[in-house]
């Protein structure tokens, strides 16, 4: 049975620290991940965070908390409206780019919301991370993302990492006249990747979400204990 995507929705989110006025190889590959997920009828959306405004902070909107503009709510309007979140970042100093970092720091700052369920408001959605760069890190930086996504409710689907990282030092990277389009550890992974996140988003669809007992904010703090066996933290 021929499963449907039409009716799932994407957002992609490039740490790149360039702005979309010059190419990004980060965008580079995750073209090919929403280039599937276009295929298949998903609805996707790509932001460059760097052409926005975002304030450094852990709350919904920090121009409550001091700052004159933050391009932020309308990125996390846009996050909470997809099913699907792909964080794309290349590598610096063998990490994660500074703007990468900015955002999951910023979805973190809605983590204490609450969906209608009492769950945390990030539950039934799925995440997965793209990463390029010269230097080896690639599964470092997805580990840190996707502990990151996972903490904060996102479901992680098995293979939703993919990468491409070129030789040691300076150089072309990914795309550069060509380069690592035809790798097919690179296109295999991404691929992979982009149909585990479809799979898992529709079975979670389907299921109207992550069951919701044992998982209630709401419950706990009214007291509901799910089974736990030591209430009383003796």
């Amino acid at each position: 049975m021929t499963k449907r995507y039409d009716d799932l929705s994407a957002v992609f989110l490039n740490g790149s620290l360039k702005r979309s006025s010059e190419p990004s190889h980060t965008q580079r590959l995750m073209d090919v991940s929403k280039a599937i997920m276009e295929a298949n009828g998903v609805t996707t959306q790509t932001l460059r965070l760097a052409d926005l405004d975002i304030a450094p902070g852990v709350y919904p909107d920090m121009t409550d908390h001091g700052w004159d503009r933050d391009d932020w709510p309308e990125v996390q309007e846009k996050v909470m409206a997809a099913d699907i979140l792909v964080l794309g970042t290349p590598i610096w100093l063998g990490d994660k780019s500074s703007i990468c970092t900015r955002a999951i720091e910023r979805l973190y700052g809605y983590s204490g919301t609450l969906n209608d369920a009492g769950q945390y408001a990030y539950y039934g959605r799925v995440g997965g991370c793209i990463v390029t760069g010269n230097e080896d890190g690639i599964k470092h930086c997805a580990m840190n993302i996707l502990y990151s996504l996972q903490h904060l409710g996102y479901v992680i689907p098995p293979q939703s990492d993919a990468g491409w990282i070129g030789e040691a030092g300076p150089g072309p990277s990914y795309g550069d006249d060509g380069i690592g389009i035809g790798n097919d550890f690179t296109q295999r992974n991404t691929t992979f990747m982009t149909w585990n996140l479809m799979h898992l988003a529709r079975m979670l669809k389907d299921a109207g979400g992550i069951p919701a007992h044992g998982n209630q904010r709401i419950a706990w703090d009214a007291g509901e204990r799910f089974d736990h066996p030591n209430p009383e933290y003796r």
